[in-house]
C-alpha cells in the first residue's frame, strides 16, 4: 500500500510543479531541460520505489501510475474544469500585431519566440502580419496571418 500512495503522491506533486513550470517547458527543452529531467527522473524514481526494488513492488507502481493517468484523463472527459486546471488553456499572446506583454510575462514567451514560429510556420517575418498568435495547450504556438488586401 506504500507503494500506491508514494507513487499517487509523487504523480500529483510532479503534475503540479511542471504545471507551474509553464507549457513551453516540456515543448521546447533545451539541452539544460533535458539534464533537468533526467536528474529529476533519478530522484523520483528511488522517492517512489523507496528501499522495495524487488518486481513486485515496480509492477505494482508501474499499475498505479497507469490507472492514475487513465483516471485523470477520464475526470477530464467527465468535467470540462478539470481538464483545464490539469492542461491549462490556449493563451492569445498577440491580438492584431499587438503584443500582449502581461500575458507573455505570465507564459514567459517573448517576441523572438512568436516570429521564430511565425517564419516556421507561415513563413512571415514581421508581427504586424499576424492577426493573433496563440500559445496552444501543448506548448506550440500557433500562428494565424492577417489576410493580405
Amino acid at each position: 500500500m506504500e507503494t500506491v500512495i508514494r507513487g499517487l503522491g509523487t504523480y500529483i506533486f510532479l503534475l503540479i510543479i511542471f504545471r507551474i513550470s509553464g507549457k513551453r517547458t516540456l515543448y521546447e527543452a533545451t539541452v539544460f531541460d533535458f539534464v533537468l529531467l533526467l536528474i529529476i527522473a533519478e530522484t523520483v524514481d528511488s522517492a517512489l520505489l523507496g528501499k522495495d526494488e524487488s518486481i513486485t513492488n515496480t509492477l505494482i507502481l508501474i499499475l498505479t501510475l497507469l490507472f492514475t493517468d487513465i483516471v485523470f484523463s477520464l475526470l477530464k472527459q467527465r468535467f470540462g474544469g478539470f481538464g483545464k486546471v490539469v492542461d491549462g488553456v490556449p493563451i492569445i499572446l498577440l491580438d492584431n500585431g499587438q503584443l500582449l506583454h502581461e500575458r507573455l510575462r505570465k507564459v514567459r514567451v517573448d517576441e523572438s519566440d512568436i516570429l521564430q514560429s511565425a517564419r516556421e510556420l507561415q513563413g512571415l517575418q514581421r508581427l504586424d502580419q499576424i492577426k493573433y498568435a496563440i500559445l496552444e495547450k501543448d506548448g506550440k504556438i500557433t500562428i494565424i496571418p492577417k489576410k493580405e488586401e
